[in-house]
């Protein structure tokens, strides 16, 4: 019996993916359990209607990602930290401070998001990328200042 993955099940099939099953596996646990439904013309439909839906989606985000990208490679944060004897920073900029600071400058940008290539713990201008979408990262200036 050939049915269609609607959730995905682990070892067993990805949401979309179209298998041929044993029938009594099928009826008794896929369907009954809301992970699959059974191959039909009206099922199919369906899936490449929301095939289609995703795709139109997926573009959307990646183009407002895209127009994302080009405001934040001009922005530059200004951190200010307490300093030491010979301008030695004390600790570093964390993500959370950088998250916060992307939220007041207006942009929601979530913490798993931010990638930190160096430990801000000196003064100066440091890089920070952001990965927006699969393949868009944005790369903002980060200037440490006492």
């Amino acid at each position: 019996m050939e049915v269609i993955f609607i959730k995905d099940l682990k070892n067993q099939g990805k949401k979309g993916e179209i298998k041929n099953v044993k029938e009594g596996y099928a009826e008794n646990f896929l369907i009954k359990n809301g992970y699959a439904v059974i191959k039909t013309k009206e099922n199919l439909a369906k899936l490449e209607k929301e095939k289609k839906s995703k795709a139109l989606e997926d573009e959307a985000k990646k183009k407002e990602a895209e127009k994302l990208k080009l405001e934040l490679d001009k922005l530059v944060l200004d951190f200010k930290v307490k300093t030491g004897e010979g301008d030695k920073v004390f600790g570093s900029v964390s993500l959370k401070q950088v998250k916060d600071a992307l939220l007041k400058a207006g942009y929601k940008i979530e913490k798993s998001q931010i990638e930190l290539t160096t430990a801000m713990s000196s003064l100066g201008f440091h890089r920070v990328d952001i990965n927006l979408y699969p393949g868009i990262k944005a790369t903002i200036k980060a200037h440490i200042i006492k």
